[in-house]
């Protein structure tokens, strides 16, 4: 066993050490408790292989519990229970036309393919209880595949997780911050230091990592440095997402790529501070500016949205609806919750409507007259039916939810150097890895964060498995 004394430090994290660490062995160390962290640890519990999951924060949450907790997926038995038809080609190609064939293509099929298995995986045998999402399709979605828990909310899909790692016993260690990678001079990975709040450090060796801990969204320096222009946007994601698994991964040598990507939001509740679910949009509603005008076709997509929001005066929109609207929006618990916030205004006329935006009455009965039935001639949008009074408005605007950049990895998430060639024991999923969205905020799919992240946990678990039995 090596002496850790004699430790040489390369980096301020990663570490070399000249063979195994001296350190009690788990087979495979998870850093990140989110919906990936979680959804490989019960992958690996299901296939026999002890794995530890290590979780910075006081309870897992991560970017999953911020997020609507929809997750995307085709040919599941959910689908099939509500007579949805749908395959993974089907989807695969609905992501790459949202990505304008630019999204990773050894990815998209691996996460179309994946994501239907591991999401009845997590039904059978973890008991979570999936809900298609019917009664509408979010932007450049071809059929309905949105699941649900019974919550609908993000915080819901991450208890119902946290619930079934308790169940079946998988070690989750929170408050424990790794602040080590320790490898040897091979560039095998052979463990971690972690760092408790009490200010104690400890250390674990492993035989394979799987880096599920976080984006760069949170980090203003990776932010101006890669998204310049969403570095003044209000960021909306978790805190977490600091860039340390970009970091730990280039300094083991591995590659990056898509860093320009990420998924942005256009319905951001000021000063409330919680998202606005887009199916207000995609129900019917509009967004106006301050002078009274729509700017953009709502129903393109909500992260290329943030943008189009941003540009506006002060970087504002309102999210103009009415009351048919309301009532299905009040079908979403975080809705409710926004409402009760006193997100929600509710004007009788056009003249009310137009003293909330500053605006002209004129230039508020010239936009909604432009609302009915057939193609809008200015922004290409497809309506079906007018809005009626009253209508409901919220004050939104553009926000970084996180990012779609990261660490590049092949098909079974293991990550890559510059060369494409694997490191020798090092995964890297959701967050930490490059997504299918492609290279900019229009290529993001509703849902592409958490289909990488549980798709990408799902396969990176089988993956380490079959590494560890051979």
């Amino acid at each position: 066993m090596t002496d850790l004394t004699q430790a040489i430090a390369t980096t301020p994290e990663v570490r070399e050490c000249e063979g195994a660490l001296d350190a009690p062995e788990v087979p495979v160390i998870i850093i990140g408790g989110g919906a990936c962290g979680l959804t490989a640890g019960l992958a690996l519990h299901r296939l026999g292989v002890e794995a530890v999951v290590l979780e910075r924060d006081s309870r897992p949450s991560g970017s999953t519990a911020l997020s609507s907790g929809f997750v995307p997926a085709a040919a599941t038995a959910a689908q099939r229970r509500q007579g949805i038809v749908d395959t993974p080609a089907q989807f695969a190609a609905d992501i790459q036309a949202k990505a304008k064939g630019q999204a990773a293509a050894h990815l998209v099929q691996a996460y179309s393919e994946a994501i239907g298995p591991a999401m009845d995986a997590l039904a059978e045998h973890h008991g979570l209880v999936w809900q298609v999402l019917d009664d509408f399709l979010y932007p450049g979605h071809s059929v309905h595949r949105m699941h649900a828990v019974p919550e609908k909310t993000g915080e819901g899909l991450m208890q119902r997780l946290q619930v079934a790692a308790d169940s079946a016993g998988l070690p989750l260690m929170t408050d424990a911050r790794v602040t080590e990678l320790w490898r040897d001079r091979q560039g095998r990975l052979r463990g971690v230091g972690v760092l408790r709040p009490d200010g104690s450090a400890e250390r674990m060796a492993c035989r394979a990592l799987l880096l599920a801990c976080n984006g760069y969204g949170g980090s203003p320096d990776w932010v101006r440095q890669w998204i310049p222009e969403m570095a003044s946007a209000t960021y909306a994601g978790h805190v977490g997402n600091d860039g340390s698994a970009v970091q730990w991964g280039t300094a083991l040598g591995a590659a990056l790529a898509d860093m320009r990507a990420y998924q942005g939001h256009g319905s951001w509740a000021v000063p409330q501070g919680t998202l606005i679910s887009w199916a207000v949009m995609m129900q019917g509603g509009i967004q106006l500016n301050t002078h009274g005008a729509r700017f953009h076709d709502e129903t393109q997509g909500y992260s290329e949205a943030a943008m189009q929001v941003l540009a506006q005066p002060e970087g504002l929109a309102f999210n103009v609806f009415d009351d048919a609207i309301l009532a299905f929006a009040q079908g979403f618990p975080d809705f409710v919750q926004a409402q009760a916030a006193g997100a929600v205004r509710t004007l009788p006329d056009a003249r009310a409507l137009a003293a909330l935006l500053g605006c002209d009455e004129a230039a508020v009965r010239a936009t909604l007259a432009g609302v009915t039935p057939g193609t809008c001639p200015h922004t290409g949008r497809v309506f079906t039916r007018s809005l009626t009074w009253p209508l409901h408005a919220i004050r939104v605007t553009g926000a970084l939810f996180h990012t779609q950049g990261g660490l590049a990895i092949d098909a079974q998430a293991r990550v890559l150097d510059p060369a494409g060639r694997p490191l020798p024991n090092l995964w890297a999923a959701g967050g930490a890895a490059r997504g299918v969205s492609g290279s900019a905020v229009w290529g993001y799919l509703s849902g592409n964060g958490l289909l990488s992240a549980i798709a990408g946990g799902h396969i990176a678990a089988h993956a380490m498995a079959q590494h560890l039995a051979g």
